[in-house]
């Protein structure tokens, strides 16, 4: 296992290894300038675990949190859809959660994680994950899916402890907004749990300055507050 970085009174970073899933995960670990604070586990989208995703990694450890985002492609990073896709595809959604369930008995472990629940953010294909992870782990009190893609089948939401904030661009059409309505009543009716949709004038995609043909400024300020004072308010 990786030496946790110390802080220095800025926001600390480095790569980390941790045991996850029967081997060795590998992930990007940033700490608060603070040195201690709740844990928040960043998903990435289908692209990898990119400088985007370290990037918000690092926004969050600015905030107060102890943020890790596991690396779910073992170190690869998709320079297309295509590849980007075949790479997705080759991520069975059970081995995804299992991977994420480990990040999670790491970050718990961790003496600088103030909170005895983690948050979870994730973006596209990450954002699905967030909404199995919280399915499956009751140990997940705040979920944040940005644009979350869901693979396959609905997850199971009767274990469902975690509260949701999700973001969704009114112009996506890998996720169309008519069918936010229908799965906000699937994870009400099983959990109980009302999640928060919010609807932005934006694209798929529209919080990732990495790619410029569908970042929306505004639009991503505005998530990136509420998310900010979400998890605040659900961890402590």
């Amino acid at each position: 296992m990786s030496e946790t970085p110390r802080s220095t009174g800025a926001p600390t970073h480095q790569n980390v290894t941790f045991p996850s899933g029967g081997t060795t995960a590998h992930g990007y670990l940033a700490l608060p300038p603070s040195g201690q604070g709740p844990g928040v586990i960043v998903i990435q989208e289908w692209w990898g675990l990119t400088d985007h995703i370290a990037d918000v990694t690092e926004r969050l450890a600015k905030e107060g949190f102890v943020a890790l985002a596991p690396d779910l492609y073992g170190g690869n990073v998709a320079h297309d859809s295509a590849e980007a896709y075949r790479m997705m595809q080759d991520l069975p959604v059970a081995r995804g959660v299992e991977l994420l369930s480990g990040a999670v008995d790491h970050l718990l472990a961790m003496p600088e994680v103030t909170s005895g629940t983690v948050g979870s953010v994730g973006f596209c294909m990450g954002g699905g994950f967030v909404l199995y992870q919280a399915a499956t782990d009751p140990r997940v009190h705040a979920a944040v899916p940005f644009y979350g893609v869901i693979q396959g089948e609905t997850p199971d939401f009767s274990g469902l402890k975690a509260q949701i904030l999700g973001h969704y661009g009114e112009r996506d059409s890998a996720i169309p907004v008519d069918s936010l309505a229908p799965l906000r009543d699937t994870i009400r009716e099983q959990s109980g749990i009302t999640p928060d949709f919010r609807v932005y004038p934006a694209d798929h995609a529209f919080f990732n300055d990495g790619r410029p043909e569908v970042h929306e400024p505004e639009s991503s300020a505005l998530a990136w507050r509420s998310t900010v004072d979400f998890l605040h308010a659900q961890l402590g």
